[in-house]
Parts: C-alpha cells; sequence; structure tokens
C-alpha cells in the first residue's frame, strides 16, 4: 500500500497533468530568457566569454534550453513507464534519445558556418547523417509505441501479476530518486562551469549517467521477470530490448561519427527484435 501510495503521489496520472502543465509554461520562460540573453549579448550590454560562447553563437542556440527542459520531462515520463510491459518503457527510451538527437542537431546547426556551401564535409556531413538518424529513431520510437506487448508473462495468475508490477513501481520511485539527484548535481555543476565560462552543452551531461543506472533497473528487471516466465522467445526479445539499451547508452558518450553509427544500429537492432517477436508471436497464435 504504501508504494501505491508514493507511486501516485510522485508517478501518477494526476501528478504527470500537473508537471507537463509547469514544465510547458517554464519551456516557454526558459526560450525567451535564452533568447533575451542573446540579444542582450549581441548588443553589447553583457559580456560572455569561453566556452560558454557558444550558448550564444546564435539565435538557434535558444533552442538547446526549452528542448533540454522537455528532455527532462520526457525522462521522467520514461520512469513513468517503466512499471507497465517492457516493449513500452524501451519504445519510451528511443523516444528520449530521439529528442536528443534533434537537440544535437539544433546545437550544431546554431554553430554551422561553411563558405563551402555545396561541400558535404565536416560539420554539414554530421548534420545530414544526424538528421537520418533521428529518422531511424523516430520510426522505430513509434513502432514501439504501435506494437502491442507480446509478453507472456500476461499469462501468469492476477496475484503474480500484480506482485511483479509491484516490485516494478518499487524500481520505479528507486529510479525516480536516483533522477531528481542526478538532475540537481547535473545543473548545478554545469551552472558554475557556465559562471567560470567553461558551459559548453553536451548530451553526455546527466544522460550518461542516467541511462547508466536505467540499464541497471532493466536488468533487474528482467531477473524479476524469470519468476513468471520460463519462455526462451520472451527472455531473449527482453534481453536483446537490454542490448539495444546498452548501445544507446555506449552512444552518448561516443564522439561524432561513432555516436551516429552506434544511435542508427541501436535502432535498427530494435526494430529487428520487435518484427522478429511480432511474427513469431502471430504464428503461435494461428497455431493455436
Amino acid at each position: 500500500m504504501a508504494v501505491n501510495y508514493w507511486y501516485r503521489k510522485f508517478l501518477g496520472d494526476d501528478v504527470d497533468d500537473k508537471v507537463r502543465e509547469k514544465v510547458l509554461l517554464f519551456s516557454v520562460i526558459a526560450f525567451i530568457g535564452h533568447l533575451t540573453i542573446y540579444f542582450l549579448y549581441q548588443l553589447e550590454f553583457i559580456e560572455i566569454s569561453g566556452e560558454t560562447k557558444t550558448l550564444v553563437n546564435s539565435p538557434l542556440s535558444s533552442l538547446y534550453t526549452p528542448f533540454s527542459i522537455l528532455l527532462t520531462y520526457e525522462t521522467y515520463q520514461l520512469i513513468r513507464t517503466l512499471p507497465s510491459s517492457f516493449s513500452n518503457s524501451v519504445g519510451k527510451q528511443y523516444e528520449v534519445v530521439t529528442l536528443l538527437v534533434v537537440r544535437d542537431v539544433f546545437k550544431r546547426l546554431a554553430d554551422y558556418t561553411s563558405d563551402d556551401e555545396w561541400v558535404i564535409t565536416g560539420e554539414l556531413g554530421l548534420i545530414l547523417m544526424e538528421c537520418a538518424t533521428f529518422l531511424i529513431l523516430f520510426y522505430t520510437a513509434l513502432s514501439y509505441r504501435k506494437s502491442s506487448d507480446v509478453s507472456d508473462i500476461s499469462k501468469v495468475e492476477d496475484d503474480e501479476l500484480d506482485s511483479f508490477v509491484h516490485s516494478k513501481r518499487i524500481i520505479s520511485l528507486m529510479l525516480f530518486v536516483a533522477f531528481i539527484v542526478m538532475a540537481a548535481y547535473s545543473f548545478g555543476t554545469w551552472t558554475l562551469a557556465v559562471i567560470d565560462g567553461k558551459g559548453d552543452v553536451s548530451r553526455e551531461i546527466f544522460f550518461s549517467d542516467f541511462f547508466t543506472i536505467l540499464i541497471l533497473a532493466d536488468i533487474l528487471i528482467l531477473l524479476l521477470s524469470y519468476r513468471f516466465t520460463v519462455d526462451f522467445g520472451n527472455l531473449a526479445r527482453n534481453t536483446g530490448f537490454i542490448l539495444s539499451t546498452v548501445i544507446l547508452r555506449v552512444a552518448i558518450g561516443a564522439p561524432g561519427v561513432s555516436a551516429i553509427i552506434l544511435f542508427t544500429l541501436s535502432g535498427i537492432l530494435g526494430l529487428a527484435i520487435l518484427r522478429i517477436s511480432s511474427i513469431f508471436v502471430e504464428k503461435r497464435k494461428t497455431s493455436t
């Protein structure tokens, strides 16, 4: 009862509605604030030095702030999705990474300058590759959202299923606490770096460490699921989902083209696992 109470209090639907409203309002205010700082810098009313100047290189740089806030909210949504089906949880992870890649594209566009407009090299080539990666990840995320859960866990007794969901809610609450602590620490250290002129922006800030914790949570849920099913197809599918998440984690910390290749590999692997699972589930249904 205590777990359900705290879950509803911090991760329930009613709380989510309130959080969404505040996040959207905060995103608009932060966007206007960042844009204001940009114009003040251009008009030389304020002085910004060091790596922090990348935040005011272009009006497009102001898009980084609201997208960072929306990414944080999507991470909160990911934690809320964890007690549901494994495939839904993995799909939400792809949604978060898709927005992460979009944010990187905005950053590169804000920093991009080239005299050779039609030469597809350097930063322009990375922008094109990241846009292609975005399409793959976007399609992957929508495919997971569209797919139904093919887990055999739903076939167990109601009491056992409730126990499994209860365990996943405990994990979600633990992950939520880690999310709050890590987000506060990342924002605090980044703010201090900005003040010192070293506040460059990177997808490794917060998300690298959070996805590491998320992988551990996924593995724990996978181990708990062994109590309810011994079906190899189901266990192998969930293990494959974790593998795709691990690749996402490595991609977040990888530089340049390596990150793009790993993001694309994870998307293709996720789609393949989902497709193969769906095919065999349909065959199983028709045979019975």
